[in-house]
């Protein structure tokens, strides 16, 4: 099981990520950068700062980030039974639009394909939530009588809008998947219902934080989410309140 060493670790290199991307942003911008710049070095430079501080820290786990190659790690990826999964930079297109905060970074660590220690950093709301502090749910406000389904700003999923019209919610809209997901630990929405597709970096590290906050975390079919496979892609899933949990996998599946 992960140690309290790796719930902390997992909190730091989140937050270290985000003030390196904070500072990158706004240095780019005043050179009057373009967008793609920032997109690009921010990948860059966070993928970087993630990979020494795991290759210093944890020698001999493995490493999945989206920046890097899924086969290039320490020990071979499919061996391992601990492996950390990261974004060094979810919401590229956010990031790059300053001054949005949805944007976030994902620290993660999967121990025999289950997420054990994680952090999200919303660096933009000066915010990181993780599995280090004993937070719980019980202090959010009664669900009000709209449910708040957070979707893409861009690109809403057809389950989502299913779920809403299902539970007579309204429509929120937010950028990556990391904002969504801790939008919900948060208590600004109710339900994330994603079904576009995504891979393991895109939710490990937010499935982590809400089930350690008592959240419903699941696939759509209701099955749990699983890390470490040979191909990452982790198509959909479901991070609401658990009150909200049966009648939104009902939704889902009718």
């Amino acid at each position: 099981m992960a140690t309290s060493d790796d719930h902390r670790l997992a909190a730091e290199l989140a937050m270290r990520a985000g003030v390196l991307l904070l500072e990158l942003r706004l240095r780019l911008s005043a050179e009057g950068a373009p967008a793609a710049t920032l997109r690009d070095e921010g990948d860059r430079a966070a993928h970087d700062l993630l990979m020494d501080a795991l290759a210093e820290a944890r020698p001999d786990d493995a490493v999945l980030s989206e920046e890097g190659s899924a086969h290039e790690v320490h020990p071979d990826r499919a061996e391992a039974s601990r492996v950390w999964i990261v974004d060094p930079l979810d919401g590229t297109s956010e990031f790059s639009e300053p001054p949005r905060p949805d944007w976030a970074v994902h620290v993660a660590l999967a121990e025999d394909g289950h997420p054990t220690a994680g952090a999200v950093a919303l660096p933009g709301l000066g915010l990181t939530l993780s599995t280090l502090e004993a937070n719980t749910t019980d202090d959010l406000a009664p669900v009000p009588g709209v449910p708040r389904i957070v979707v893409s700003r861009t690109r809403p999923p057809a389950k989502a809008l299913e779920v809403a019209e299902a539970l007579g919610g309204e429509l929120v809209e937010m950028g990556s998947a990391g904002a969504k997901a801790m939008a919900v630990v948060r208590g600004k929405v109710d339900v994330y219902v994603h079904s576009g597709g995504q891979y393991e970096w895109d939710n490990c590290a937010p499935a982590a934080v809400a089930a350690s906050v008592g959240l419903h975390v699941s696939r759509l079919d209701g099955s749990p989410l699983t890390y470490n496979h040979p191909d990452p892609y982790l198509p959909d899933l479901l991070i609401c309140r658990r009150e909200l949990a049966a009648a939104t996998l009902a939704a889902v599946a009718g």
